[in-house]
Order: structure tokens, then sequence, then C-alpha cells
């Protein structure tokens, strides 16, 4: 990586910045490839190895100089140009074994994830994105592949070849290019910045690349397309967004210098750090409580410090202080599996809990809760509605600095919220809008922005022949598991950073594209998702490390066995996984945040012991956006659940966020009260369609539609003339225009 053409790079572990990158590449690039294609690298190695040494005999691709490398790929990319489809695959083929690494030169896999990074910075130079691009638009635009695929009862990886070439071509080029290393030349830097702005602005049918992946995804949910490589569509689509729009915190830096702009006060915390920095709860009881009270071994504990409870529940996660267990949860309880949740539970959550050391009676607790408490506006305003009922006896509408006549504790209490009242960024967005309907004449026209939909289930590409002996099925078994988890994380993946980059661009944006997705049932479909064993789902090993790329380039494939599937890797969690779980959460959070009608939703479908399962994976960020949507809804579950889950609302005072005069705990809030739920999404949608009609309509048959004063355009207008209006156009003249006297000498009066 120190020199661009050196033979080999810097091992792994001699320098942070490169130990990184190549950790990064190697989690990112392994998720491309199914282990269906494995046979497929030996493939592009073979086309590239025949028309390499037709052009440059006894020698390797490393061995090139910079002129020497650029030739060759120019003339790859001439031999893209021709008619026959098989030569110009076999062609894209060579172009994908370059991007790939050279692996048949490599001896470990840094070495071909050096080369594979090299090598896709010279092919964006040489102008290979812009060729490729162009084949994928002929390819989507295919419709003999269409029609041909539509006729077929299975689809097959044949019926996807291009395309899987192409857009693998496509992801190792934005995957390479959009990672950074200190010590990358000037010329890449500088290539990575063109290829940012290139994939950001339209580049073909003035559409940027972006909304090409979503036709794609298009037309494969409309059943117009099912030859689409999905998994490698929804990948790519999530590094281009990441690489154009930006990640979660290049979005935490663009938050805090959008408030800078608007004259906000900086945020309280970091959310990231802080969520770094916690420490996961013992999940709640369930099995093993339940065995023992069936047993009648069930032993009562003496009343302990909570501090002490804590840190007793470091020691055996499974030991916990609830007196008695929700009632919701008697009837999912399967005696026949008691055995087998009890061990992954153990295993699941030590692995995230450190091993005691002889110093552990000297723990240091934290001081205090992680997180600043906030308040709204909307909040200030409700406190002394209330109070100024019940000491004056009339209101002041949203008046907040008046406090006359109110007790000195009625002050104290207002200063202390308005120390802690909190604008959001969509507070202001809101507010402006508001003034722009009270003042129609400030109109204003942007860029409509691309909307998510609904996906529908989607199922991998099958190999051609069907597996025929059992290992064959195992492994197929795995690798179809292991698609569906990568096609879960890339939508979530995508959703989520579509849902935050179009809250910070403007907040009804946002509201524009969750209400769709709470239309097309995306809350009650994530809930589906979760009441699942959500910990099976977490430790599942649907992987096999030997298959992965690009570890089967470079070393000799083992003998597989059934014992070896079965065992799967060494790895206890399935961080894909977690990282899916937690995408969802965070999605149905946004989804649900101040929005009653759809909390409701929450306790309609059932959600708490749903949510409450899922507690029992012990990571950190995980749990605190499960106790978030817990937390909205207790004041709707009743007393008796609050009264059943003391722990749970232990650890919701523990982890969540704090609204000072937010009553969720004892269920008197003013938000509990019935509620006009159809009203408020009703409510929301005009102010959506009133945002979208200033912003984005043409103010055609307006009443503020600017006048045409220029007589050249105006008497060139077309205009929709009556039938009749020939048989009386000479009356009209004579009465409206030759009878009329006309003084031009008034016009003098005006100058």
């Amino acid at each position: 990586v120190l020199d661009p053409w050196a033979p080999c790079p810097p091992r792994v572990g001699h320098g942070n910045t490169g130990q990184d990158i190549l950790k990064l590449l190697f989690s990112s690039l392994t998720e491309l490839y199914s282990y269906t294609e494995g046979p497929e690298f030996a493939t592009n190695r073979r086309c590239f190895e025949e028309d390499f040494q037709t052009q440059v005999k006894g020698q390797q691709w490393q061995e090139l100089d910079g002129a020497q490398q650029k030739a060759y790929v120019m003339r790859l990319l001439d031999g893209l140009e021709v008619v026959n489809r098989d030569k110009r695959l076999n062609v894209a083929r060579s172009i994908l074994y370059l991007a790939q690494g050279v692996f048949g030169e490599c001896e470990t896999e840094a070495d071909v994830l050096h080369w594979s990074r090299y090598n896709s910075f010279l092919l964006y130079q040489m102008g290979t994105f812009t060729a490729f691009l162009e084949l994928l638009n002929m390819e989507t635009d295919n419709s003999q592949a269409c029609s041909s695929a539509l006729r077929k009862p299975a689809i097959s990886l044949a019926d996807s070849t291009e395309l899987r070439v192409l857009l693998s071509v496509l992801y190792l080029m934005v995957e390479n290019i959009r990672g950074e290393l200190e010590t990358d030349r000037d010329e890449w830097k500088a290539s990575r910045e063109t290829f940012r702005m290139e994939l950001s602005f339209p580049v073909h049918n003035d559409e940027p690349f972006a909304l090409l992946l979503f036709t794609m995804v298009t037309k494969f949910c409309s059943g117009h397309a099912p030859h689409f490589p999905m998994k490698k569509v929804l990948l790519l689509l999530w590094k281009v967004l990441m690489f154009t729009l930006g990640g979660f915190e290049a979005l935490q830096a663009m938050k805090v210098k959008k408030r800078e702009e608007l004259g906000l006060l900086p945020l309280p915390e970091d959310s990231i750090q802080v969520m770094r920095s916690m420490r996961a709860a013992s999940p709640p009881a369930y099995t093993l409580e339940l065995v023992e009270q069936k047993r009648g071994h069930r032993s009562r504990r003496p009343l302990v410090k909570q501090d002490s409870l804590d840190l007793y529940n470091e020691r055996d996660p499974f030991k916990n202080d609830e007196a008695g267990v929700d009632e919701e949860e008697n009837d999912d309880v399967d005696s026949g599996i008691e055995g087998e949740l009890d061990m992954m539970e153990r295993d699941t959550v030590l692995q995230a809990v450190p091993a005691p050391g002889p110093s552990i009676e000297r723990v240091s607790f934290p001081k205090g809760l992680p997180w600043a408490p906030k308040v709204r506006q909307k909040d200030i305003e409700h406190f002394l509605e209330a109070s100024r009922n019940k000491f004056i006896g009339f209101t002041l509408g949203q008046d907040t600095d008046t406090l006359v006549g109110l007790p000195r504790p009625i002050h104290e209490s207002v200063k202390t919220l308005k120390q802690h009242k909190y604008v959001s960024i969509s507070d202001v967005q809101i507010k402006n809008e508001e003034e722009l309907e009270k003042c129609p004449m400030s109109l204003f026209l942007a860029r409509v922005p691309t909307s998510q939909g609904q996906i529908q289930d989607l199922e991998p590409s099958l190999p051609e022949r069907s597996p025929i002996t059992v290992l064959q099925s195992m492994k197929l078994g795995i690798d179809v598991n292991r698609h569906k988890e990568i096609i879960v994380k890339s939508i979530s993946a995508v959703l989520l950073l579509l849902l935050k980059h179009f809250k910070l661009n403007h907040v009804y944006q946002f509201e524009y594209v969750s209400q769709h997705l709470v239309f097309a049932n995306c809350i009650p479909l994530i809930l589906k998702f979760f009441n699942q064993n959500i910990l099976s789902y977490i430790t599942a090993k649907n992987s096999i490390s030997v298959l992965d790329y690009p570890s089967c380039t470079v070393q000799e494939l083992p003998e597989l066995t059934a014992e070896s599937l079965e065992a799967g890797d060494n790895n206890q969690f399935c961080w894909r996984n977690l990282f899916s779980c937690i995408n969802l959460l965070r999605i149905l959070n946004k989804l649900t945040k101040w929005k009653h009608s759809r909390t409701m939703m929450l306790v309609v479908f059932k959600s708490a012991p749903i949510l409450k399962r899922a507690l029992k994976v012990k990571q950190a960020m995980m749990q605190l956006y499960v106790l978030k949507l817990l937390k909205i809804q207790t004041k709707y579950l009743g007393r008796q659940w609050r009264k059943s889950n003391m722990k749970t609302m232990s650890a919701i005072y523990q982890k969540v966020r704090h609204r000072m005069n937010d009553d969720w705990a004892y269920g008197n809030d003013i938000d509990a009260r019935p509620w006009d739920f159809q009203a408020e999404e009703c409510t929301l949608r005009a102010n959506i369609e009133a945002f979208n009609s200033r912003r984005y309509d043409k103010p055609q048959d307006s009443d503020f539609a600017p006048v045409d004063n220029c007589l050249q355009s105006v008497l060139g207008q077309k205009l929709d003339l009556p039938e009749d209006f020939h048989y009386s156009y000479e009356l009209w003249l004579e009465r409206e225009v030759f009878s009329q006297p006309i003084h031009w000498e008034e016009l003098l009066h005006y100058q």
C-alpha cells in the first residue's frame, strides 16, 4: 500500500490504518459472492490469462510498469465494444479478475486485497466505470432476458451471469476506492473525490447511479425481472449511498454543522460515543425461572441493593431480581427446547461479559445517567397550561415567559425546564414550513428526493444442477441462509441510512418516506421478524470460512465434511445478523417516535413480549433501542404489566434518555388520554402534501402564479378555442376592438 508499484503490500499488523482497511475490505468483499459462485473464480482467471499471454508473453501482471498496465486495460475496454456476446463476457470476466486482485499471482489474502484496491483505482482512471455502466443499462433493458426468465419455473445462476459480472466489478470499484488510507497518493485522493461526484450527479439518462439501482429493485419486486441478482444490487446500492451521502459518523458531523448554521445550541453529547461506552444489562427472567417454578426449586433471596444486584448479575447472568414472570410469556414456553435455549443463552451472554478478575469486589459504578435530559417547547407549554389552570384559572396560550400569579416553586420548575430545553433541526424546519403556509408568496422549487419502497421476499439464485449428496445439500442450505441474511442486512442499512439523511435534509421528506413505510405495513413486518428465536438468529453460523473470498483464491480448499459444516466458524456471534437487528430496531424507533397512532400499533400488535424477548441478547446498543420502544408504550400497557416487569422498567430508567416531565412510568401522562389516531395521520399527510406542493409542483392554475408580461411569448402561446369561434371572430373583433375608441394621448400621463 505504501508503494503502488510494489509487488506485495506490507503485512497486516504493521500499520493500524492499513490493518483496519484490510479488515473492512475482507468483511465487505466476502459477502459479495455466494458459495455457489466459487467455480467462477477459476473461470475469470482463465479468461484473463488466455488473453494476457497473447499480449504479454512470459510476464505477470504485477511485473508490468504503469504504462504497460494502462495499455492493456485500454485494450480490454476496446474489447467490450464487440458485438459477439460471448467475447464481450470473456473480456468483462478478465476485467473482473483484475478487480478481484489477480489472485493467481498472490500468496496471501493481504496481497489479494492490496492488488484489488490498486487495480480498482487503475480501472477507474482508465474509464472502466463509464463503460460498465453502459453495459449495465443495456442488460437491465434486455427485454429478451426478462421474458426468458419469466417463462422458467426456477431461476439459476446462469440466468444472471452477465449482470453478476458487471455488478461485481462496480461493487469492487466502489468499495475499494471509497476506503481512505493516510498513505494514499494525491492522485488517488483526487480520483476518490471525482468518483464520489460522478456517482452523485446524473451520469445516464439524467439520473444518478443510485436511481438506476433503485429501478432494478423496483423491476424485481414487480416481477418483471426475476433474474436480477438482488443481493449484489442491494449491496452495491448501500455502498453507493454510503459513499455519496456519508455514513453515520458523517451524518453526526453534518448534524453538528447544520445546528451551527441554524444558530442552535450544540448537541449535549455525542450519541455514538455514549452508546459505545454503555454496558449491557442482564436479560429479564424467562425459561430458567419458569422451570424452577414448575419444579418447586425456586429459592427465596433476601432483598439486596441495586448495585449489589448488578454485580451479582454480572457474575451469573441467569439470576435476576424479578419477583414474578410476565404473564404474557406463559404461553410461549415450550418444555421441549428448555435445555437448548439455556445453553444458547448462556453462550451468548457470556460472550459479551468479561471474565471476573481477582479484584471483582472493587467495582466503580457510574456516577450519573448516560444521557442529558431534554425538554421540548411543547412540554413547557403543557406544564404552564396546567399550572395556570390550577392557580389562576385561565391560560395564556403559547406564552412561556409570563409567570405572574404563579407560586415560587413553579418559577423554579420553569427555569429548570428551560435550562434543559432542546430545539431540534426538525422543530426549526416545521416552524419555517408553518410560516411559508401563512405566506404562500414565498415559493421555491427543489428536486424531488428518491423514496424507498418495501422489498418483498427475495430468494437466492440457485445453481444450475440440484444437489445430489447430503453434503451438497448442507452446503446449499448454508449458502441460502447466508444469502438471506446479507439481503436483510443491506435492506435494513439502506432504509436506515436514507431515513437519517432525509430527516437531516428536511423533516417532511423523512415523514413522507416514513408514512409510505407505515402504510406498507413496515411496523408489523419488523415485529414479525423479531417474533422468532432471536438468540438463534444472532448466534447463527451460516458461513463456511474456507469458501470466503479472498481465502478461497489463495488457499487450498480442504475436504469439507458434514461435521465441519455443522461446526461453522469460531465466532459465537454473527455480527451481520446483530447489525441487521439493530438497524431494524432503529427504523422502528424512527417510525414511532412522537407518533401516538404508531405507538398504539405497537400495543395492538402486542410488541411488548416480542421486544422483551429481544433483551436476551446482551449487547448494549441493541438493548438500548429495545428499551426505547418499550418506554414509549409503557403508559398504555397498564399497571399490572409495569408491576410485573420492574427489572425492565429499571433498565429503561438507567439507559434511556429522560424527559423532565415525562410520566412514562406512571401512565398518567396527558398523551395517554384518548387520542384521535386517524386524525393525527391525516394532519401529517396534509402537511406533507403542502410541503411537496410548495417545493416540487409547478404553480399552474394558481392565484399566485407569475404573470407573463412578454408580448412575444403571450402571442406565441397556443390557446384552445371553441369550435364555433371562426364563425363569430369577425363580430368579436368589431365589438371588442374596432368599435372601442383608443385614446393614445392618455398614455403620456403615465410616464
